[in-house]
């Protein structure tokens, strides 16, 4: 019997995370499951996670009913049940996040979306819900907006774990590592410890290739000399951003500023390869998981990604395989049309509103089981 690809993952420094959270996961022994035959090491939420879950779902109803009948709003109901199940599931992890000092373990909530561009909002939503849900293995996620930046700075420096989402492109992400940094910096000046402040760096993956292989697309059909470069090019700009981003954070945390951190226990803010489920179905369903494995990373799956992998993946390092190759793609983007840095706000923009909708329609789906 073949060994479990999923588990050759954590001896190549890569940690495979879950990126689904649902009560009856935790209550079956479904995730203790996946914890001791998969070597899962952390789960990630977003409010359209929870939105699934409770609305399609009937075990929620019972709960929900009973605390409207005790006079609790639609946003209390929704924060008890998202942080309950959070905090079981931080629970199930605590024994690895023991074993491992901290390295792994981790299960992420995230602050209310319509507070993307609010930095003084999400700074104190972010520190009520850190001591809402009492768990030192716990996330609180936060966007990486402009306003985002601000906020991650000030929650490091107070040792609040966060996780940066919704990372589109290389100039945002060297903005994400350098507001970690200062947050390190600012609390070390303060003379706080920083062995426990932990964060990743969420780059949304898939995304990038779904909105510009249309535009390659077009590229392609008006034909003449770019067509076959743009054919070229095509489903291969999401994991070049990646592997570009993995050289930035292999230059930033190698450095002499890092260096004078690490020296006072401060960790590396991974990167967390998130979106990874392939959309396109011409692609090969486990296409940003083979690409993006490498060392000090983290790959958060889908249920049928997880699957997959399992079935038929083939684990080799190879995130750094092909860097020139991706930074010539990367820079031959404008020849094709293409404004990457255009093309990471508008996925900034579209995955802010794909949070704060099914965040409102869930809201909106208590208030009728209520």
């Amino acid at each position: 019997m073949k060994e479990n690809p999923l588990l050759k993952l954590h001896a190549l420094g890569q940690s495979i995370w879950l990126d689904y959270i649902r009560r009856d996961l935790i209550s079956s022994g479904e995730l203790r499951r996946l914890i001791t035959a998969d070597g899962l090491r952390g789960i990630t939420s977003n409010p359209a996670i929870f939105e699934h879950s409770i609305t399609g779902s009937d075990e929620y109803n019972e709960d929900i009913r009973a605390m409207a009948h005790h006079g609790k709003s639609v946003m209390e109901i929704y924060e008890a049940l998202s942080q309950g199940d959070v905090q079981r599931a931080a629970d199930e992890f605590r024994p690895l996040y023991d074993s491992t000092d901290a390295a792994d373990g981790y299960v992420s909530l995230e602050v209310n979306p319509h507070l993307a561009h609010d930095a003084h909002g999400t700074i104190e939503e972010a520190r009520r819900l850190w001591v809402a849900l009492k768990r030192p293995n716990v996330f609180i996620k936060v966007p990486a907006t402009s306003a985002g930046l601000t906020a991650i700075r000030q929650l490091i420096s107070e040792g609040i774990n966060i996780n940066v989402t919704l990372l589109f492109g290389l100039p945002r992400y060297r903005q994400v590592v350098e507001a970690y940094l200062a947050g390190l910096e600012a609390r070390a000046a303060q003379g706080k410890p920083l062995q426990h402040v932990a964060s990743v760096a969420s780059f949304f993956v898939s995304r990038i290739d779904q909105l510009v292989d249309p535009l390659l697309e077009v590229c392609i059909a008006q034909g003449g000399e770019l067509a076959e470069s743009a054919r070229n090019t095509r489903g291969q700009v999401a994991i070049a951003s990646a592997k570009g981003a993995y050289q930035i954070f292999k230059e930033i945390f190698g450095s002499q500023r890092f260096k004078s951190l690490s020296n006072k226990n401060a960790r590396v803010q991974r990167p967390l390869w998130a979106s990874t489920g392939t959309k396109n179905p011409n692609y090969d369903d486990i296409k940003y998981v083979e690409a993006l494995i490498g060392t000090d990373t983290v790959n958060t799956l889908p249920v049928e990604t997880l699957a997959a992998y399992r079935d038929h993946g083939d684990p080799k390092a190879r995130i750094e395989v092909g860097v020139a190759q991706a930074g010539l793609l990367l820079a031959g983007l404008p020849q094709l049309g293409i404004n990457i840095d255009k093309v990471a706000q508008q996925l900034e923009d579209e995955g802010i509103e794909k949070f704060t909708q099914p965040f409102d329609k869930l809201l909106a789906a208590m208030l009728k089981t209520a």
